[in-house]
Protein backbone atom coordinates (compact mmCIF):
# COMPACT_ATOMS: atom_id res chain seq x y z
CA UNK A 1 0.00 0.00 0.00
CA UNK A 2 1.14 3.29 -0.35
CA UNK A 3 1.30 6.00 1.90
CA UNK A 4 -0.27 9.09 1.19
CA UNK A 5 0.25 11.21 3.55
CA UNK A 6 2.97 13.17 1.97
CA UNK A 7 2.60 13.56 -1.13
CA UNK A 8 5.77 13.76 -3.91
CA UNK A 9 3.88 16.54 -5.91
CA UNK A 10 3.14 18.79 -2.79
CA UNK A 11 5.84 21.72 -3.76
CA UNK A 12 7.06 24.43 -1.09
CA UNK A 13 5.15 27.80 -0.95
CA UNK A 14 7.85 29.84 -1.95
CA UNK A 15 6.57 32.05 -4.88
CA UNK A 16 5.26 35.87 -3.66
CA UNK A 17 1.63 36.38 -3.45
CA UNK A 18 -0.23 37.90 -6.64
CA UNK A 19 -1.84 41.47 -5.62
CA UNK A 20 -4.82 40.51 -7.35
CA UNK A 21 -6.14 37.58 -9.73
CA UNK A 22 -4.11 37.16 -12.95
CA UNK A 23 -1.75 39.83 -11.95
CA UNK A 24 1.97 40.23 -11.91
CA UNK A 25 4.01 40.14 -9.03
CA UNK A 26 5.14 43.50 -8.52
CA UNK A 27 9.07 42.92 -9.18
CA UNK A 28 8.14 41.09 -12.28
CA UNK A 29 7.74 44.85 -13.74
CA UNK A 30 10.50 46.36 -12.30
CA UNK A 31 13.32 43.48 -13.47
CA UNK A 32 14.46 44.55 -17.27
CA UNK A 33 15.16 40.61 -17.81
CA UNK A 34 11.47 40.06 -18.18
CA UNK A 35 10.74 38.00 -21.03
CA UNK A 36 8.26 39.68 -23.51
CA UNK A 37 6.38 36.76 -23.84
CA UNK A 38 3.04 38.12 -23.28
CA UNK A 39 1.24 40.54 -25.75
CA UNK A 40 1.84 44.44 -24.45
CA UNK A 41 0.00 46.14 -27.40
CA UNK A 42 -3.46 47.44 -26.48
CA UNK A 43 -5.93 46.05 -28.42
CA UNK A 44 -7.90 49.57 -28.63
CA UNK A 45 -4.22 50.83 -30.06
CA UNK A 46 -3.71 48.31 -32.63
CA UNK A 47 -7.44 48.98 -33.81
CA UNK A 48 -7.06 52.85 -33.81
CA UNK A 49 -3.62 52.52 -35.88
CA UNK A 50 -5.35 50.40 -38.30
CA UNK A 51 -8.14 52.81 -38.97
CA UNK A 52 -5.64 55.38 -39.23
CA UNK A 53 -4.15 53.23 -41.95
CA UNK A 54 -7.14 53.11 -43.92
CA UNK A 55 -8.29 56.29 -43.70
CA UNK A 56 -4.89 57.38 -45.11
CA UNK A 57 -5.10 54.89 -48.13
CA UNK A 58 -8.73 55.95 -49.09
CA UNK A 59 -7.67 59.25 -48.91
CA UNK A 60 -4.40 59.09 -51.17
CA UNK A 61 -6.77 57.02 -53.16
CA UNK A 62 -9.86 59.91 -53.27
CA UNK A 63 -6.89 62.36 -54.05
CA UNK A 64 -5.68 59.83 -57.38
CA UNK A 65 -8.81 59.55 -58.30
CA UNK A 66 -9.72 63.19 -58.44
CA UNK A 67 -6.35 64.18 -60.44
CA UNK A 68 -7.52 61.06 -63.07
CA UNK A 69 -10.87 62.87 -63.36
CA UNK A 70 -9.40 65.97 -64.06
CA UNK A 71 -6.96 65.10 -66.56
CA UNK A 72 -9.64 62.99 -68.08
CA UNK A 73 -11.41 66.03 -67.88
CA UNK A 74 -8.75 68.65 -69.12
CA UNK A 75 -7.70 65.57 -72.05
CA UNK A 76 -11.00 65.41 -73.26
CA UNK A 77 -11.31 69.51 -74.05
CA UNK A 78 -7.71 69.48 -75.48
CA UNK A 79 -9.10 67.15 -77.55
CA UNK A 80 -11.94 68.68 -78.50
CA UNK A 81 -10.10 71.91 -79.36
CA UNK A 82 -7.35 70.21 -81.43
CA UNK A 83 -10.65 68.49 -83.53
CA UNK A 84 -12.02 71.65 -84.06
CA UNK A 85 -9.20 73.52 -84.80
CA UNK A 86 -8.36 70.61 -87.45
CA UNK A 87 -12.00 71.04 -89.14
CA UNK A 88 -11.98 74.89 -89.00
CA UNK A 89 -8.21 74.75 -90.19
CA UNK A 90 -9.77 72.81 -93.59
CA UNK A 91 -12.37 75.19 -94.15
CA UNK A 92 -10.39 78.36 -94.04
CA UNK A 93 -9.98 78.06 -98.10
CA UNK A 94 -13.93 77.30 -98.44
CA UNK A 95 -14.46 80.43 -95.99
CA UNK A 96 -12.30 82.85 -99.03
CA UNK A 97 -14.14 81.08 -101.86
CA UNK A 98 -17.34 82.03 -100.49
CA UNK A 99 -16.00 85.22 -99.51
CA UNK A 100 -15.20 86.40 -102.60
CA UNK A 101 -18.25 85.16 -104.27
CA UNK A 102 -20.22 87.12 -101.63
CA UNK A 103 -18.04 90.04 -102.41
CA UNK A 104 -18.61 90.22 -106.20
CA UNK A 105 -19.52 93.84 -107.80
CA UNK A 106 -22.80 93.52 -109.33
CA UNK A 107 -21.43 95.03 -112.73
CA UNK A 108 -18.55 92.34 -113.03
CA UNK A 109 -20.84 89.48 -111.65
CA UNK A 110 -22.90 87.96 -114.66
CA UNK A 111 -25.54 84.91 -113.28
CA UNK A 112 -23.06 82.00 -114.46
CA UNK A 113 -20.45 83.20 -112.73
CA UNK A 114 -22.12 83.75 -109.65
CA UNK A 115 -23.54 79.85 -109.50
CA UNK A 116 -20.79 78.44 -110.88
CA UNK A 117 -18.75 79.73 -108.13
CA UNK A 118 -21.13 78.84 -105.16
CA UNK A 119 -20.39 75.36 -106.93
CA UNK A 120 -17.25 75.34 -106.52
CA UNK A 121 -17.58 76.71 -102.89
CA UNK A 122 -19.87 73.66 -102.09
CA UNK A 123 -17.72 71.00 -103.64
CA UNK A 124 -14.68 72.20 -101.47
CA UNK A 125 -16.89 72.17 -98.64
CA UNK A 126 -18.09 68.67 -98.98
CA UNK A 127 -14.50 67.80 -100.14
CA UNK A 128 -13.02 69.31 -96.58
CA UNK A 129 -15.94 67.45 -94.05
CA UNK A 130 -15.39 64.24 -96.15
CA UNK A 131 -11.54 64.57 -94.90
CA UNK A 132 -12.97 64.52 -91.22
CA UNK A 133 -15.37 61.57 -92.08
CA UNK A 134 -18.63 63.15 -93.20
CA UNK A 135 -20.84 61.38 -96.20
CA UNK A 136 -23.52 62.19 -97.96
CA UNK A 137 -26.83 60.53 -97.85
CA UNK A 138 -28.35 60.73 -101.51
CA UNK A 139 -30.30 58.24 -102.29
CA UNK A 140 -32.25 59.11 -105.67
CA UNK A 141 -33.94 55.79 -107.00
CA UNK A 142 -32.25 53.69 -104.42
CA UNK A 143 -34.57 50.83 -102.08
CA UNK A 144 -36.20 53.28 -98.94
CA UNK A 145 -33.68 52.35 -96.01
CA UNK A 146 -35.67 53.23 -92.94
CA UNK A 147 -31.95 53.56 -90.58
CA UNK A 148 -31.14 56.10 -93.24
CA UNK A 149 -33.96 57.85 -94.65
CA UNK A 150 -37.15 59.57 -93.59
CA UNK A 151 -39.97 59.31 -95.78
CA UNK A 152 -42.21 62.93 -95.94
CA UNK A 153 -44.82 61.14 -97.97
CA UNK A 154 -45.40 58.26 -100.59
CA UNK A 155 -45.75 58.65 -105.03
CA UNK A 156 -47.50 55.65 -106.80
CA UNK A 157 -44.88 53.27 -108.12
CA UNK A 158 -45.41 52.67 -111.96
CA UNK A 159 -44.27 48.63 -111.40
CA UNK A 160 -43.87 46.55 -108.93
CA UNK A 161 -39.97 46.80 -108.93
CA UNK A 162 -40.12 50.60 -108.05
CA UNK A 163 -42.29 49.31 -105.10
CA UNK A 164 -40.33 50.89 -101.40
CA UNK A 165 -37.87 53.03 -103.74
CA UNK A 166 -37.15 56.58 -103.66
CA UNK A 167 -38.92 58.97 -105.94
CA UNK A 168 -37.46 62.24 -104.89
CA UNK A 169 -34.69 63.47 -101.98
CA UNK A 170 -36.09 66.76 -100.39
CA UNK A 171 -33.22 67.02 -98.45
CA UNK A 172 -30.05 65.10 -98.47
CA UNK A 173 -28.52 63.21 -95.25
CA UNK A 174 -24.97 62.90 -93.67
CA UNK A 175 -22.92 60.32 -92.04
CA UNK A 176 -20.04 60.92 -89.46
CA UNK A 177 -17.94 58.40 -89.72
CA UNK A 178 -20.99 55.99 -89.81
CA UNK A 179 -22.87 57.64 -87.54
CA UNK A 180 -26.41 59.10 -88.92
CA UNK A 181 -26.40 62.92 -88.41
CA UNK A 182 -29.95 63.43 -90.08
CA UNK A 183 -31.93 61.25 -92.64
CA UNK A 184 -32.26 61.78 -96.13
CA UNK A 185 -35.82 63.36 -96.21
CA UNK A 186 -37.48 61.32 -99.28
CA UNK A 187 -40.72 60.73 -101.40
CA UNK A 188 -41.04 56.69 -101.39
CA UNK A 189 -42.46 55.46 -104.43
CA UNK A 190 -45.58 52.45 -103.80
CA UNK A 191 -47.27 50.09 -105.82
CA UNK A 192 -50.42 49.94 -105.02
CA UNK A 193 -50.93 47.11 -108.11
Amino acid sequence: MTDHSTSDFEQPATAPEATAAGDAPADAAATPDAAPDAPTSDPLAEAERAIAEQKDKYLRLYAEYDNFRKRAVRDRQDAEKMGMGAVMKGLLETLDDLGRVAHMTPEGADTKTVLDGVAMVEKKLLKSLAGHGLEVVDPANAPFDPALHEAITTAPAATADEDHTIAVVYQVGYLLNGTLLRPARVVVRQWNG
